[in-house]
C-alpha cells in the first residue's frame, strides 16, 4: 500500500505584490547592502511566506532613498500608485474591493495621458 501525499490546491487568485522602500537620508545608500535592500529583503520574505495564498513578488523596485516621509512627493511612490491604477500591482484587501488612493496621492500624480 503506497502512502498518499496530501495535495494542496493551487491558489485561485494571484496577488501581485510590490514592495515600497524609503529612507529619509542618502547616508549609507552607497553601501553594497543598505537599508533599502534590508527593507526589500524583509518584504520578499513575507511575500514568500504567503505563497500558498497566491502572493507573488513583482521584480520592480520602488525605492525612495533620500526622500522624506513628510509628504507624498516621492518618485517611486508615485510610480507605485501609477502601477496600482494600471492594474500591474494587486490593490485588493482580502475580502473587499480596492480602497481608493488617498487624496494627497491622487493630487500628486500626473494626469493620465
Amino acid at each position: 500500500m503506497s502512502k498518499r501525499r496530501p495535495t494542496t490546491a493551487p491558489p485561485t487568485k494571484v496577488i501581485r505584490c510590490a514592495i515600497y522602500t524609503r529612507k529619509s537620508t542618502e547616508e549609507g545608500l552607497e553601501q553594497e547592502f543598505n537599508s533599502l535592500d534590508a527593507q526589500r529583503e524583509s518584504g520578499e520574505a513575507y511575500i514568500t511566506s504567503q505563497k500558498a495564498e497566491g502572493w507573488v513578488c513583482l521584480p520592480d523596485r520602488y525605492d525612495d532613498g533620500g526622500y522624506t516621509g513628510g509628504n507624498m512627493d516621492r518618485p517611486a511612490l508615485k510610480r507605485l500608485f501609477e502601477d496600482i491604477e494600471a492594474g500591474r500591482v494587486t490593490a485588493e484587501p482580502r475580502g473587499g474591493s480596492p480602497p481608493p488612493l488617498p487624496a494627497p496621492a491622487r493630487a500628486s500624480m500626473p494626469a493620465a495621458r
